[in-house]
């Protein structure tokens, strides 16, 4: 879900960002029917789409990790360690970006990024949290899903606005 509101919003603003997605379980996964109707709704689709499992060359390549859950950041960290300070869960990344503020044009995102993770530490990423992870829909209703798509496109756009390049 994040994977495709990302792209779609970034395209609508005329961003030029490569998003990739990748996950902790087994690869080669098609999209539940349930998030494919969700995702659908607006406009989206990924019917064709299969998941790739997460791996240290996708996570060198990267200049920004997003996971959905805590645990996505410990085996993103645990799989390359120097992913560390690029990788955070969606509610983390808005929650510090909001508070530390807007990544101005100037500053790299790199130098934000170590901005926001200030003081950060990695046993904050131990357990579950509602203020870090998001809930997972896998095998539950449609209603799920679609709280969890409108969750996920808020925090997405909120990211949007705190990356995208101000003045």
């Amino acid at each position: 879900m994040a994977h495709s509101f990302l792209g779609a919003i970034a395209r609508d603003r005329g961003l030029e960002i490569s998003v990739d997605s990748a996950g902790t379980l087994e690869g080669e996964r098609t999209v539940s029917p349930n998030a494919v109707e969700v995702i659908g709704s607006d406009g989206l689709d990924v019917s064709g789409r299969h998941s790739k499992v997460l791996d240290a060359p996708i996570l060198r390549r990267a200049d920004l990790v997003v996971g959905m859950a805590r645990e996505h950041v410990r085996e993103a960290v645990a799989i390359e360690p120097s992913a560390w300070t690029r990788t955070f869960t969606l509610k983390e990344l808005v929650r510090r970006g909001e508070a530390a503020g807007p990544r101005s044009k100037d500053t790299p995102l790199s130098e934000w990024l170590e901005t926001v993770g200030a003081g950060r530490r990695r046993e904050e990423m131990m357990g579950w949290s509602p203020e870090d992870d998001v809930e997972d829909p896998m095998d539950r209703g449609p209603a799920v899903y679609r709280a969890t798509a409108n969750e996920v496109r808020d925090l997405v756009a909120r990211l949007v606005a705190l990356i995208e390049p101000g003045s």
